[in-house]
């Protein structure tokens, strides 16, 4: 299955295993590979006609996909270790543009989980090797697939192409992530081997000169390790996607007939299978996605039975904390956001457990290690604590919190004023056609509707609606508010310029309706705990109009990991102390939020919670487990 991104793992790492040559069905023998030792000096890292090559020597790369950006920088190591434990000797990595550049021309590559050189040093303390998938555009069902939003603003852009506004921003990124990762390239002693160029650009376009500018950006920033693309395993994808001198990934490499294909389009360079999925990711109102195991077990057991390096996409996902989850564009109404959790059914779950899946692969590795070799032991879990249900309260309403509006004679898009996700209250006075079908053009994601302060309904742009109908008033000058919450920005295929807000005018029974306040709302953390600060409501405050804050404290002697439960809210972002752990829905399947030990603090922790439906408080707790049962 082809799916929205590329990988590639590398070879064998030193204090790592060595995978055989065997067929499943003999005794493993030790493999004609040697164990490398853990890179401390300048090492080579070439590619051979077929094979990887470190220091001259081939080598099979068995790797584990991670995200920094997705783990609190606490348990990076801990996410490592396990998949050493799982039999992996490579570490492969997406770094997300928009995260290391939320604001224009401002970087941040060294605080919290965005110090790419920290993470980078850690794998190389494993004794492990890394791969580096830096974008520009990853996919990764990560926000924009990775790109940042301000690119937005132009209304003429063009992504993933030589468009001039979206390359100057693109060079601009890589040049200053070089100066990052120049010094943790194999060549300097570090960890990095290769670097991907791209992600999966055969699914999207066929500019030949922009793959070959972005390989020349590199190098002429002085990145001298090996390049390599990854693709789905079709003849289009490979031809548009890969690069002549580049590994070639497949996305994935499932059989002998994928690896002949790639051979035959780009022969002299190895190719190996840069994403093989164990798991899968989940949308909005879904199912939660269970790929089956034997499958897995069956098509690993070809990869390592015929010594073909290959990555795990994703060995742990973690979480999309905030509002960094992205979508696809499929669906009935071409939008499928994505969940909080990126548990991906992936062998380390959500919280860093090794589940049953990680146990039937470190055993079929483990079947190809060198005699007298065995695999580290599996970390120990990382504690958690249940929290009892703890009471909240109605803490202030999102109406009494407006911002100084903007006037518009139309609509305008989230980008239009900077903004990235959160909500956009859109606000007009209704002259003329003051009932009938309301219709929005287009409405991207979701919206509440009210008339005259009263609720009327949802528009949700994942189920195809468009429209609400207004009733009449005896108010001859109704005040129409359309609160609309922008979610994910799609990360694959061809919808990728996908704005937030209203993307182009309302119509009220086939009038325009024009001269708009808008109150832009991005819910950045310090709004939402000055919000949280004002003195609450009354005790007997009732409000008929949601989009409502919520605000209680629980206790925890020791701090520990943990799930919120958000059984009995609506749809909203909840924030434990200051920290935004993501969006809920209640029409799942994701229920629970999860919430590391790194952010609570012994004693009394404070959690927001802004819904936009629901009009009165629920008590809260703390749980475990993402579900309640399996996985």
């Amino acid at each position: 299955m082809h799916r929205s991104r590329a990988l590639a793992a590398i070879v064998f790492s030193a204090a790592l295993v060595a995978v055989a040559a065997v067929p499943a069905a003999q005794a493993p023998a030790a493999p004609k590979t040697r164990i490398a030792a853990p890179a401390q000096k300048p090492h080579t890292f070439a590619l051979g006609p077929a094979d990887f090559l470190l220091d001259g020597a081939p080598y099979q790369i068995i790797s584990c996909e991670l995200h920094p950006s997705r783990i609190p920088a606490e348990y990076w190591s801990h996410r490592i270790r396990m998949a050493k434990a799982m039999g992996c000797n490579t570490i492969s990595v997406y770094l997300f543009w928009n995260y290391h550049e939320p604001v224009e021309g401002k970087f941040d590559f060294t605080t919290g989980n965005r110090h790419v050189a920290q993470f980078t040093k850690l794998v190389q303390t494993e004794g492990m090797w890394m791969l580096l998938r830096p974008g520009p555009y990853v996919c990764a069902e990560w926000d924009f697939g990775g790109m940042p939003p301000y690119l937005l603003k132009d209304p003429d852009l063009r992504v993933r192409s030589m468009y001039p506004r979206y390359m100057q921003a693109a060079e601009r990124y890589i040049n200053a992530l070089a100066k990052v990762v120049k010094p943790l390239l194999v060549t300097a002693g570090g960890p990095i081997l290769m670097v991907q160029i791209e992600n999966e650009y055969g699914s999207y376009g066929n500019d030949r000169a922009y793959m070959k500018r972005l390989r020349d950006v590199w190098v002429t920033a002085g990145i001298n390790v090996p390049f390599f693309t990854g693709d789905g395993p079709t003849p289009f994808m490979l031809e548009a996607g890969s690069l002549p001198g580049a590994a070639v990934g497949l996305d994935s490499g499932s059989n002998e007939k994928h690896w002949e294909l790639a051979r035959s389009m780009n022969p002299g360079v190895p190719v190996f299978s840069s994403e093989t999925y164990p798991g899968w990711l989940t949308h909005w109102g879904e199912q939660w996605q269970s790929p089956s195991v034997p499958n897995l077990i069956k098509e690993v057991t070809f990869l390592m039975a015929n010594r073909k390096s290959f990555n795990f996409y994703v060995a742990h996902g973690g979480t999309n904390f905030g509002f960094t989850a992205g979508a696809n564009s499929g669906g009935k109404g071409g939008y499928e956001p994505d969940v909080t959790s990126y548990d991906y059914d992936a062998p380390i779950d959500e919280q860093g457990n090794a589940t049953p899946k990680y146990r039937a692969l470190r055993d079929l590795i483990a079947k190809y290690l060198p005699a007298g070799q065995t695999l580290p032991p599996i970390p120990a879990a990382i504690p958690t604590t249940t929290i009892p249900p703890f009471a909240m309260a109605t803490q202030a309403s999102l109406w009494d919190h407006l911002p100084k509006p903007i006037a518009a004679v139309h609509p305008r898009t989230f980008e239009y004023y900077g903004q990235n996700q959160g909500l956009m209250l859109y606000r007009t006075t209704l002259v003329g056609r003051k009932s009938g079908r309301l219709e929005i053009t287009d409405l991207h994601d979701y919206a509440v509707v009210f008339l005259d302060g009263q609720r009327l309904g949802t528009i949700d742009r994942r189920l195809g609606e468009k429209a609400i109908e207004i009733p009449a008033t005896s108010n001859a000058s109704p005040v129409l508010d359309i609160l609309v919450e922008g979610m994910g920005h799609i990360n694959f295929a061809q919808a990728l310029i996908d704005r937030k807000g209203i993307t182009d005018r309302v119509a009220l029974a086939g009038m325009t309706l024009m001269n708009w306040e808008i109150y832009p709302l991005p819910l950045a953390d310090a709004w939402i705990a000055r919000v949280a600060t004002v003195p609450p409501p009354p005790a007997d405050f009732k409000s008929l109009r949601s989009g409502l804050v919520f605000r209680g404290t629980f206790r925890v002697e020791t701090p520990a990991d943990t799930f919120i439960d958000m059984t009995g809210y609506r749809k909203g972002v909840v924030w434990v102390n200051g920290h935004n752990l993501g969006r809920y829905w209640d029409i799942g399947p994701q229920t629970r939020l999860y919430c590391p030990a790194s952010w609570l603090k012994p004693g009394q922790n404070e959690v927001i919670v802004l819904d936009l439906l629901k009009t009165d408080a629920s008590p809260l707790k703390g749980a475990t487990t993402l579900r309640d049962a399996g996985r």
